[in-house]
């Protein structure tokens, strides 16, 4: 099976949402009182479980357009998003050399599982090509 491009658009939205979803539940959850039950109902925790279901639609579709061994490790750019925007939106969250460091590594590997698609679907439509 060759990944459509669109399938790996719609896996990156996939990580923009669940992350966003993530931040969410994150800024929700510090405005949870146990002692009050509807504080569960806060808006930010609310949006977290729509963004979220968000991205996991997009992750059905991306799944029925291409290979699970080139979709799935996007995925793990979604540790790069919440990397990023956690520290500015949680001043307790800190962005240092070492998670710098592991970002890029998640960005080259996801980059390097790309290209060796991309590589594989040139030599397809070659042999496509040849054959006639």
């Amino acid at each position: 099976m060759i990944t459509q491009r669109s399938a790996i658009y719609l896996m990156i939205f996939c990580t923009l949402f669940t992350s966003l979803g993530q931040i969410m539940w994150k800024y929700g959850v510090g405005r949870i009182d146990m002692s009050h039950f509807f504080t569960l109902f806060n808006l930010p925790f609310m949006f977290g479980f729509v963004s979220y279901g968000i991205g996991a639609s997009l992750m059905l579709v991306a799944f029925k357009k291409g290979e699970l061994s080139i979709l799935y490790p996007i995925v793990a750019t979604g540790y790069v998003w919440v990397s990023m925007f956690s520290p500015l939106l949680f001043p307790g969250d800190s962005y240092n050399l070492l998670k710098v460091i592991g970002v890029g590594i998640i960005l080259v590997s996801v980059s390097v599982l790309g290209l060796n698609s991309s590589s594989e679907e040139k030599i397809v439509k070659k042999l496509e090509v040849q054959n006639g």
